[in-house]
């Protein structure tokens, strides 16, 4: 999965993007037809601020996103992170369902074309 970092008007710890690159390393385990991840942090003031994780993942045919914020960055990843779970069990339970139902559109063409065939 390639992964790309970005912080919006300032300079991220080193904690702060080790935290964030490991976070969403764990998605792994969810959903390997991962291609790409994005996330960006931002801020809104320099005092007292509210602080915005955001995580957009790149998967085969669609892009999956999620944004939260709280007083701290390493508290915003997570929770998006969390977002980003439960969006890629949907998803893989929306591509598992699209193949059975061609699967069955498959066996149910084979089953009548050789009873057609039979009947000559």
């Amino acid at each position: 999965m390639e992964t790309h970092f970005t912080a919006r008007k300032f300079r991220a710890h080193k904690d702060v993007k080790d935290q964030a690159l490991a976070a969403v390393q764990r998605l792994d385990k969810y959903y390997d037809g991962i291609v790409r991840c994005d996330i960006i942090l931002s801020y809104e003031r320099k005092t007292n601020s509210v602080k915005t994780a955001e995580i957009n993942i790149h998967v085969h045919g669609a892009t999956l996103s999620a944004t939260d914020s709280s007083e701290e960055f390493m508290k915003s990843i997570d929770l998006a992170v969390v977002k980003l779970e439960r969006q890629l069990a949907k998803y893989k339970t929306k591509l598992r369902t699209k193949k059975k139902g061609t699967l069955r559109l498959v066996k149910e063409g084979s089953r009548t074309s050789s009873d057609t065939g039979d009947d000559e």
